[in-house]
């Protein structure tokens, strides 16, 4: 069976995202791969190279090298995760004062590491640079068809908090992510101010260096080994503190206490909320893979009825990506492996622990183990 072809932007095409998502969440094969096009958008005008920032400038260079930028000649590493490294998500810059680059709009090229002029910046533009996120489809649906469009949700919210973490990692005013799931394009954007330009004061948070965000990756499965309890318990929580209340979170643990936990009221605990082995089934429901039934752990992002608009399914999942980004992060920081699952059909995770059907749908996940598969094979 062949794809039904995803459309090739959502600004060109609109989307019925309730009746994709609602396919992408049955058990339909997407089929064969079909050809994922350039990997690139075709930006008019010539590359140009981004110019360094002179002091209290923005570094726009430096902040697209810790967050976009494709690191080998491929295009499949990047600071930010992809389903199938296929990185759908296009940037368009919007360049106001105080930037290394002079103020217009840009489109970027993350494989070249170069911007194109596309234009004037629009009259009212802030100081920074914004970061406008949209997708080319295809690439993603060359490989995952019908199950496409979460994933390009998911995708344009990991390459948000990449954009977030890059500016906090450089000292940049305080990064605002606009999630909010507005129909058309773009689907989101990040808006990064110059140093210095913060009017407030800054939210308690920890500031990642560069080496950290350059250095994270999608760690091959298997994943084993059971994180320690503090360890879990600071991946919910930053995972949780980041979606913004759009989702629940939860974890899927193995022996001796198998069942599903959460952050206890105050976030200084976990609370286990159900009994019984989850993994084997969580392996079951994303996509087959069946190395999930022995990963450490399991964390799981889930809501987004069966009912939910477009909106709330675009709200859902860019929250989704962008939560298990900075969780990943946060799993790193503690020694763990972490790999992101994005793709899930038919897992109606409230269906399966007895609530009503249809309400409570997995939406992300992050796997986790203690160690990496080199180590494991190595043993």
């Amino acid at each position: 069976m062949e794809h039904t072809p995803v459309e090739h932007t959502s600004e060109q095409h609109p989307v019925d995202l309730v009746a994709a998502l609602a396919r992408a969440r049955s058990p339909e094969h997407p089929g064969t791969d079909t050809p994922a096009g350039p990997a690139v958008r075709a930006w008019p005008g010539p590359p140009r190279t981004i110019p360094g920032a002179a002091p209290g400038e923005l570094d726009v260079e430096a902040v697209l090298r810790l967050s976009l930028a494709a690191s080998d000649g491929s295009g499949r590493l990047r600071p930010a995760p992809s389903a199938g490294a296929l990185h759908p998500v296009d940037a368009e810059l919007v360049v106001g004062a105080g930037c290394s680059l002079p103020p217009g709009r840009y489109g970027y090229d993350p494989l070249r590491h170069r911007v194109h002029r596309l234009g004037r910046c629009p009259d009212g533009t802030p100081p920074g640079v914004t970061a406008e996120l949209s997708v080319t489809a295809r690439r993603t649906a060359s490989h995952y068809g019908h199950r496409a469009w979460p994933l390009l949700l998911l995708d344009t919210g990991h390459a948000a908090a990449a954009l977030l973490l890059a500016a906090r990692a450089l000292g940049a005013g305080e990064p605002e992510a606009r999630l909010d799931g507005p129909a058309g394009s773009p689907l989101a954007a990040v808006h990064i101010p110059p140093p210095g330009t913060d009017t407030g004061p800054r939210p308690p948070r920890d500031t990642p260096t560069p080496a950290e965000l350059l250095a994270r990756r999608s760690d091959p499965p298997p994943l084993p080994g059971t994180p320690p309890p503090d360890a879990l318990r600071a991946v919910l929580t930053a995972a949780a503190g980041a979606g913004a209340g759009e989702l629940r979170w939860c974890a899927a643990v193995g022996p001796p206490h198998p069942g599903l936990v959460e952050p206890a009221a105050g976030g200084t605990a976990l609370r286990r909320y159900a009994a019984g082995e989850a993994r084997p089934t969580l392996a079951a429901w994303a996509a087959g893979q069946a190395w999930i039934a022995d990963a450490g752990a399991v964390l799981l992002a889930h809501g987004c009825p069966a009912d939910a608009d477009a909106p709330h399914i675009r709200r859902a999942h860019l929250r989704a990506g962008f939560a298990v980004h900075l969780a990943h992060l946060t799993a790193r920081r503690h020694g763990l492996a972490a790999r992101p699952v994005g793709s899930w059909q038919q897992a109606d995770l409230g269906a399966a622990l007895g609530a009503a059907p249809g309400r409570d749908w997995i939406v992300h996940g992050l796997a986790l183990g203690t160690r990496h598969a080199d180590e494991e094979n190595s043993t």
